[in-house]
C-alpha cells in the first residue's frame, strides 16, 4: 500500500478528538486508509450506502453504545445527516465514562454540506482532514510524469497501462455524472454537466467567466455558479481566490478555476498518453494545475493560498500567505530552462515576498536573481510540507 502523506496527522487527530471527518472524492483511498489505521485496534466498519449496514443503525444509539470499546468507521456518512445528533449524545456519554478520543472515523465524499452538518452538531468534538489525490512525495521520483498524465487516483495511477488508466478515469467520470452528482446535488442533466466539466478542463487555470460559460451552455450565470459550487463541494474542482493586497493597484477579482486531478483533465480532453499530452495545447495549463494541486495538498494549515494578478499584467501563479506581511511567491514553468516575464518581476516588486521560487520540470535547484530560486516540484513540495514557523 502507498504510504499516504496525511496518515500521521490522521493518527494524531484520533488521539485528540472523539470524532475525525476524513474528506475526499470517491476512489481516492479513504476506505483503504481507514482500514489500515484500524489494524491493531478494535474497530467496526459500516458503509452507509449498503442497506444492510443502514439497518444496523435503525436504532443508532443502541448499536453505537454496544460498540463503545471500538473505533467505529462510518463510510459515506453524508448519506445519513440525521445520525449526527445521535453521535453527539454517544460521544458525550463516552466522555463521561472516560472514552474521550478516537471513537468515530467519518468518511465523506462531499465537503461543504458535511462540514456544515457536523460543525453544527459536533462542535468541539470533531476534527477535519482531507485525503487528497496522490502527490509526488508519495511515489517514486521516476514516476512523476506518469502521475501527471494519469492523475492521482490510486486505481488510475497504478493501472497496468495508459489505456487501462484512461478507461478507469472515463468510467469514473461517467459514474459521477450518472449516479453521484444526481444523488449529492440538484438534478442536473448528465450531458450538461459533462459539457460544463469539459469546458473547465479546456480553460484549466483561467479566470472564471460565468457569463461566457453560461452562453456556451445556454444557461444563466446563477446556474453556472451553482454547478461550480457543486463540483468544488465534491472536491473535483478547485477555486483559487485572487490575492487582495493593500497596495495602490487594480487587482483582478475573479477566481481561477482548476480541475483538481490532472488525469481527469486529460480524460475529459481525450489525452491518451504522454506523447499526446506533449503536443496538446493544454500542456502548460495542465502542468500549472498539477503543480498547484501538489503543493496545496502538502501545505501546512498555517498557509493561505492565492494567485496574484493586476489589470496592468503583473502576475504570480501562486502566493502563499504565512501572515499578513509574510509571503512566498511561486511561479510555475514547464520545461528545463524557465524564462520569467516582466509581469512576474512587477508582481515581485508589488508584493516584496519573503521568498520567491520558480517551480520547473527539472530537479536541479539554483538561484535566478536576487531572492529567486529555481526548484523542482518534489523539492518544493518537501520544503512546504516540512516548513516550520
Amino acid at each position: 500500500m502507498i504510504q499516504r502523506h496525511v496518515s500521521k496527522l490522521l493518527l494524531n487527530y484520533l488521539e485528540q478528538f472523539p470524532a475525525v471527518v476524513l474528506l475526499g472524492p470517491r476512489q481516492v483511498g479513504k476506505t483503504t486508509l481507514s482500514l489500515a489505521v484500524a489494524e491493531g485496534r478494535k474497530s467496526v466498519y459500516l458503509d452507509l450506502e449498503r442497506p444492510e449496514d443502514q439497518k444496523k443503525l435503525s436504532d443508532a444509539a443502541l448499536y453505537l453504545s454496544a460498540h463503545e470499546d471500538k473505533m467505529v468507521i462510518l463510510d459515506e456518512v453524508q448519506r445519513a445527516p440525521g445520525l449526527f445528533q445521535t453521535l453527539r449524545g454517544v460521544i458525550d456519554q463516552g466522555r463521561r465514562s472516560g472514552k474521550k478520543y478516537g471513537r468515530f472515523l467519518l468518511l465523506g465524499s462531499a465537503s461543504v454540506e458535511l462540514i456544515k452538518q457536523t460543525g453544527e452538531t459536533l462542535a468541539g468534538r470533531v476534527a477535519y482532514l482531507e485525503l487528497p489525490i496522490l502527490n509526488v512525495l508519495e511515489i517514486e521520483q521516476s514516476l512523476s510524469n506518469e502521475l501527471w498524465l494519469r492523475g492521482g487516483f490510486p486505481d488510475s495511477f497504478l493501472a497496468s497501462s495508459d489505456a487501462s488508466s484512461l478507461a478507469w478515469r472515463q468510467n469514473f467520470i461517467r459514474t459521477y455524472l450518472e449516479r453521484d452528482i444526481p444523488q449529492l446535488g440538484p438534478r442536473i442533466p448528465a450531458e450538461t454537466m459533462r459539457r460544463f466539466w469539459t469546458m473547465l478542463a479546456h480553460s484549466q487555470g483561467s479566470l472564471l467567466n460565468s457569463a461566457e460559460l453560461g452562453r456556451s451552455l445556454a444557461i444563466d450565470g446563477k446556474s453556472i455558479t451553482r454547478y461550480l459550487d457543486l463540483m468544488v463541494d465534491l472536491l473535483l474542482v478547485r477555486r483559487l481566490q485572487p490575492f487582495y493586497a493593500n497596495i495602490n493597484k487594480r487587482l483582478v477579482k475573479s477566481p481561477k478555476v482548476y480541475v483538481r486531478d490532472s488525469g481527469l483533465t486529460h480524460a475529459l480532453l481525450g489525452v491518451k498518453d504522454f506523447d499526446t499530452l506533449l503536443g496538446h495545447p493544454v500542456i502548460g495549463a495542465s502542468w500549472e494545475g498539477f503543480v498547484i494541486e501538489t503543493l496545496l495538498n502538502v501545505l501546512p494549515a498555517s498557509f493561505l493560498p492565492f494567485f496574484y494578478r493586476t489589470a496592468a499584467g503583473a502576475e504570480i501563479d501562486l502566493v502563499l500567505e504565512l501572515s499578513p506581511n509574510k509571503h512566498f511567491a511561486i511561479e510555475i514553468k514547464r520545461g528545463l530552462s524557465p524564462k520569467l516575464e516582466k509581469g512576474f518581476y512587477n508582481a515581485i516588486s508589488d508584493l516584496e515576498p519573503e521568498r520567491a521560487f520558480v517551480v520547473y520540470s527539472g530537479e536541479e535547484r539554483y538561484p535566478l536573481g536576487q531572492n529567486i530560486e529555481v526548484i523542482g516540484l518534489k523539492e518544493m513540495a518537501n520544503l512546504l510540507a516540512n516548513h516550520q514557523g
